[in-house]
């Protein structure tokens, strides 16, 4: 069976809910909305108050537009997909999911870089912070972050639109390119070295300057005042809890999709491969709004006190 051929893929990951099939239908439906409210709250509060309108809570927007980018790729599908007896999903929207998916994942860690070197240069560099993350250089960066995932993404999905399956079972509860290529029975070897690619590009080299800059951070923090290892700790551990987080739901959906779990209940297997989907959009707008302190007064001040957010 030729993927050009392909009219849909079956999703096996779902398990009957009996009864219990619209109370799941309302805990994922208030999860989303709680995810889209949190996050839209987060970005209008940095976007209307101008003392905000800083590098690092640009970058922060990026980061929030992404989580609202990879929710509404998953949940509205999910939603549909719980209360519907039969799950199957249209080939073209499968390989959608892919790439929108996939480019939420790499949009993620490589803005997570960004927003590392961001405190490394605020931090270390503090004299040429001014200079060196002028508005051009921050578009620039926020560009990257994005258009470098989505090209990369492009071409993952057109690999795996052209190669020949012999199946259209999916086992899992949403498309993702590693299970289509395992229906392949095509050669797959370019498909397999070109992920590995996107792998390298999306996830280990935003760790590996991630990692850089934060040893950076230690060394000045060890050498430096009381008041600079307040700084580094204020504006450096929502940065790298969420980092942390992301990182363990990336970790499930490897352990979910490489390794056979056939042995684990059918629920366990599901949350592993909703965790890195669902944990980061609901984790960082807590995160951020309650650990950084410019967020939090403004927050108070618009939830409390009625103040104004546009000062």
């Amino acid at each position: 069976m030729n993927s050009t051929q392909l009219s849909y893929f079956t999703l096996s990951a779902y398990f009957d809910l009996g009864v219990f099939r619209y109370l799941c239908f309302l805990v994922v439906a208030c999860l989303y909305v709680v995810i889209v409210v949190s996050n839209v709250f987060l970005l209008v509060v940095i976007c209307v108050n101008r003392s905000l309108h800083e590098p690092m809570y640009l970058f922060l927007c990026s980061l929030v537009v992404n989580e609202l980018y990879g929710s509404s790729g998953l949940f509205p599908f999910l939603l549909l997909q719980i209360l519907s007896d039969v799950h199957t999903v249209p080939a073209a929207f499968c390989f959608l999911q892919n790439f929108v998916l996939y480019g939420y994942g790499g949009v993620e860690y490589l803005t997570l870089a960004v927003m590392a070197y961001d405190r490394y240069v605020a931090i270390c560099c503090p004299l040429r912070y001014g200079a060196r993350m002028t508005s051009g250089h921050v578009g620039v960066l926020v560009a990257a972050a994005w258009l470098g995932p989505v090209l990369l993404c492009i071409v993952m999905t057109a690999l795996s639109k052209s190669l020949q399956l012999c199946g259209n079972v999916i086992q899992k509860v949403y498309c993702d390119n590693y299970s289509v290529t395992k229906l392949a029975c095509s050669d797959t070897a370019a498909s397999n070295v070109y992920g590995l690619v996107v792998v390298s590009l999306s996830v280990f080299v935003p760790l590996v300057l991630i990692l850089y800059t934060y040893v950076k951070i230690l060394q000045v923090c060890f050498s430096g005042s009381r008041q600079t290892r307040q700084k580094a700790v204020s504006t450096c551990s929502p940065h790298l809890a969420s980092l942390i987080n992301f990182s363990c739901g990336g970790f499930f959906e490897i352990l979910q999709s490489r390794f056979d779990m056939s042995d684990a209940p059918d629920v366990l297997r599901v949350l592993l491969s909703l965790y890195w989907l669902t944990c980061q959009p609901l984790v960082n707008p807590l995160l951020y709004g309650l650990n950084v302190s410019k967020i939090r007064l403004v927050c108070r001040s618009l939830l409390f006190a009625g103040g104004s957010i546009t000062r």
